[in-house]
């Protein structure tokens, strides 16, 4: 499926804006360096894909089959860790993460200082960007592991 494709692709752009932001946000921290367009358009393309993955995502999970599976008979669901994460667990964490960034990117632009503002990136980039790869079904998790692409 098509949508599939799109959803995978995404994850390796929201790990590189990702990992773009906890680091530039990291190295302002340690660095006590000035809050630059560059780390604003870190954390900007960060949400963007989030946000996108979230749309395609949406998609994907209306038209999955796995999903309906799963929330037809929700009990049985829970039993099963593979249908567990893709009805339950997957959008669950997908949306805390997601709010994570768009409320590190508010906190961020209300921020005083500096230091302040790469400091907040910090926590709620660097939160969002642990969350985001926990609910990745990477091809090592046993009961999940799909395709690196």
């Amino acid at each position: 499926m098509l949508i599939n494709y799109v959803h995978s692709f995404l994850r390796w752009a929201i790990l590189l804006a990702g990992f773009w932001a906890v680091i530039r946000s990291l190295k302002g921290v340690t660095g006590k360096t000035p809050f630059t367009a560059a780390d604003s358009k870190a954390g900007l393309f960060f949400m963007i894909f989030c946000d996108l993955q979230l749309v395609v995502g949406l998609i994907l999970f209306f038209m999955s089959d796995t999903v309906h599976t799963g929330l037809a008979n929700m009990g049985a669901a829970m039993k099963n860790p593979a249908l567990r994460f893709f009805t339950v667990e997957h959008g669950v964490m997908a949306i805390i993460a997601i709010a994570l960034v768009h409320i590190g990117k508010s906190k961020i632009k209300k921020a005083a200082t500096d230091a302040q503002k790469h400091k907040l990136g910090l926590i709620f980039f660097g939160l969002a960007f642990i969350v985001i790869l926990a609910l990745i079904p990477w091809p090592f998790r046993e009961a999940l592991g799909k395709a690196w692409f």
